[in-house]
């Protein structure tokens, strides 16, 4: 299996995959702190952040998290979190039968979302 292409970098990925809900709790240079709400069907796809970390929390239900570099999956439940390190590309899918609920913290740094396919 041939490594995946990386695309050019982009501010703002909102566009790039749907979910069931998105907000915003805080945003400030160089951190912020979002809420995302998938389906049992939806996935934020593979990417990686060129310069900030996402730590993920999860609210309610099941996260299955993908990593590379190295190879990873990861099951998140209620009240479990994770740190995706800065270019470690990952790949976020709802592990549940039931809508997923989760906090995802970025930063510190210049957010980036450089998408993989």
């Amino acid at each position: 299996m041939s490594a995946p292409k990386t695309l050019e970098a982009v501010k703002d990925a909102s566009h790039l995959y749907e979910v069931e809900r998105r907000a915003y709790h805080l945003q400030r240079p160089g951190f912020r702190v979002a809420e995302l709400q998938l389906s049992p069907t939806q996935k934020v796809p593979w990417h990686f952040h060129s310069n900030i970390s996402d730590t993920f929390y999860v609210v309610d239900g099941t996260m299955l998290l993908f990593l590379q570099g190295p190879k990873e999956e990861v099951i998140l439940k209620p009240g479990d979190s994770f740190v995706a390190a800065p270019r470690r590309p990952h790949l976020v899918t709802n592990g549940g039968s039931s809508s997923l609920t989760f906090l995802i913290m970025q930063g510190v740094g210049e957010y980036d979302y450089v998408p993989l396919v």
